[in-house]
């Protein structure tokens, strides 16, 4: 079973172009799964592993207290390797077939308040090189909405100051073009003339953002950056990365922009991922009503 999780993370990477991210938590699901079969000596062979032993490992992670959306997720790991084996003619029928993933609660992304974002992004010191590159990625990241797998993937040559506008590669390595802001482009241009210079050890690295050793910044990297600067800006919300995104996505909509831009800025390949701020400005706008009315 090993050997063909390989072959199909191989498939996941080359022929659906999925991200390192992505092709990890597969591997990582399917690990977990694998490790169960082992350790609740259950049948592990291909052709052994039925619809009961797959409904077995969901009810094992149920009651170990795992979050609906965790098993939901281990499930479609399941489904999209079996489906794969089936596909590869490994196995005649899929264990997987016809089982229903659990309900998944919608929950709302939080979003910072326009006065939050401005409070954030106030925080990097302009003095030095660290500083102007921390307000050059939070203030591109809120500009356009990007993730934050895109934003450290940033190449050089992936950003056109002169036309206002950034390319990145996104989920299966589907190209964007993003127009960006007027504030963004001034913070990249002094980072790129004032800060990044000074973090170089080579001039061959071609990361648009880099460390103070001069290379690729990481994700975990700029998990701190945000919560280095949420904490000095008193902001009393768990941000992530990922919140910026969302902030920028709620904005847009709640200034009057069509949700089919949003969606393409975002690169969300399905309008109903999208939606889902929309519920956030409808909300936004009930509590506007509700103290400002004067028979709410």
């Amino acid at each position: 079973m090993q050997d063909l999780v390989g072959e199909f993370l191989n498939y996941l990477s080359l022929e659906r172009g999925l991200s390192p991210n992505t092709l990890e938590s597969y591997g990582r699901d399917l690990r977990q799964y694998r490790e169960y079969l082992e350790r609740m000596d259950k049948p592990s062979s291909l052709s052994a592993v039925s619809r009961s032993t797959i409904a077995s490992y969901l009810l094992f992670l149920q009651r170990q207290g795992k979050a609906t959306a965790t098993v939901a997720r281990r499930l479609a790991a399941l489904k999209a390797f079996y489906q794969y084996l089936v596909r590869q003619k490994y196995l005649e029928k899929d264990p997987t077939a016809n089982m229903e993933s659990p309900r998944l609660e919608k929950r709302l992304p939080k979003v910072l308040t326009i006065k939050e974002v401005e409070a954030l992004l106030k925080q990097p010191d302009g003095t030095s090189a660290v500083g102007l590159r921390d307000k050059a990625m939070l203030e591109l990241l809120y500009a356009t909405g990007i993730r934050v797998s895109e934003l450290i993937a940033l190449n050089l040559e992936d950003v056109n100051l002169g036309n206002g506008y950034i390319r990145c590669f996104g989920k299966g390595s589907k190209e964007r073009i993003i127009p960006v802001g007027s504030l963004a482009i001034k913070s990249l241009q002094e980072y790129l003339v004032s800060g990044r210079s000074r973090l170089m050890t080579s001039n061959e690295e071609t990361s648009l953002f880099v460390n103070h050793h001069g290379r690729r910044l990481t994700r975990q990297g700029f998990w701190k950056i945000v919560k280095k600067y949420s904490e000095e800006a008193e902001i009393n919300k768990d941000i992530t990365p990922h919140t910026l995104r969302h902030s920028f996505a709620t904005h847009l909509l709640e200034n009057g922009a069509d949700l089919r831009s949003v969606q393409e800025m975002l690169g969300h390949a399905d309008i109903s991922t999208t939606q889902i701020y929309t519920h956030i400005t409808k909300g936004r706008l009930k509590e506007v009503y509700a103290k400002t009315h004067p028979r709410a």
